[in-house]
């Protein structure tokens, strides 16, 4: 009687966790016109499959991108030309960083990382919204493609109905 209980309560929990199953973004809310650490946790790989590779897309609007170097991962950012000009302490910026990868390293599927990089939320960010980091999770046998965005007003929580969503943020009004 007392495993039945254990094996019920064991298989409520996994039926419970698809929502901790996806990359995901630690700090769940930030200022806009603020910094922003920006820890995106990987809690597993591709279908068992070990991580080799991680890239996250900036969203417009994100400035001054300084990844985290990982031991035994080499970064990379690519550059590119923003929509819009931005005032980032008195200096006006049209490009920047607009995607990261950490690649070379191996990350099991029976382990969890992070992987860190600080940002700044310009204050052209519109307030009580969702801001998404579309990631791309390659893995020796595989890729999780986390970038599913919801449509505008549609929103809806941690993974607003999607298999594969992309990490956000909630903005908060500059403080």
């Amino acid at each position: 009687m007392r495993s039945n209980t254990l094996l019920i309560a064991t298989a409520a929990l996994l039926a419970a966790s698809p929502a901790v199953a996806h990359i995901t973004l630690e700090g769940k809310q930030a200022a806009v016109g603020s910094y922003y650490k920006a820890v995106f946790a990987v809690p597993h790989g591709c279908a068992g499959s070990a991580t080799i590779k991680i890239r996250v897309q900036i969203p417009e609007g994100v400035i001054g991108v300084k990844p985290m170097p990982k031991p035994g991962w080499t970064l990379d950012t690519v550059t590119g030309k923003y929509a819009a000009q931005y005032d980032y302490h008195g200096a006006k910026l049209a490009e920047g960083v607009k995607e990261v990868a950490w690649s070379g390293g191996k990350l099991s599927d029976q382990n969890y990382d992070e992987f860190v990089m600080q940002t700044f939320l310009t204050d052209t960010l519109k307030p009580n919204t969702t801001l998404y980091f579309p990631v791309v999770q390659e893995c020796e046998q595989g890729v999780s493609r986390w970038i599913d965005v919801p449509a505008e007003g549609q929103g809806g929580g941690h993974d607003h109905g999607s298999k594969t969503p992309a990490p956000g943020v909630k903005l908060l009004p500059k403080s």
